[in-house]
């Protein structure tokens, strides 16, 4: 488990999902894994994932955590680091569908932050 969380998780946290109106676990052990972010009430787990998930054995690795996940009934969403700059709406709005609310007004998305900002200044 990592004590810091990546900067495109910081900015979906601090700029989206801390925002939500439930709670959302960052960090999240299921069993013997560990999800970026989990949504109990909607059995969601969200996966940001950067340049290691894309060589052989951590795509093997990703597909057995996703079939368990998938088995618990628990969907994942997973998005590119990239996809947190370039595609942030999109990536909030996925979300709100993905609990059964196509309205992301209810929920700021968009908008940066203080702490948001200062990260992505950092990458």
């Amino acid at each position: 488990m990592r004590k810091e969380m990546t900067p495109e998780e910081k900015h979906l946290w601090f700029d989206f999902l801390k925002k939500m109106p439930f709670t959302v676990n960052r960090q999240k052990v299921i069993w013997r894994y560990i999800a970026d972010f989990y949504i109990a009430k909607y059995k969601i787990v969200i996966e940001i994932d950067g340049a290691q998930h894309y060589d052989k054995e951590n795509r093997e690795y990703d597909k057995a955590r996703d079939e368990y996940f998938k088995e618990q009934g628990i969907l994942v969403l997973r998005y590119k680091n990239t996809d947190i700059y370039t595609k942030f709406e999109g990536v909030c709005a996925d979300i709100m569908k993905a609990i059964g609310s196509p309205d992301t007004s209810s929920v700021p998305c968009g908008t940066a932050s203080p702490q948001g900002e200062a990260q992505r200044a950092l990458s």
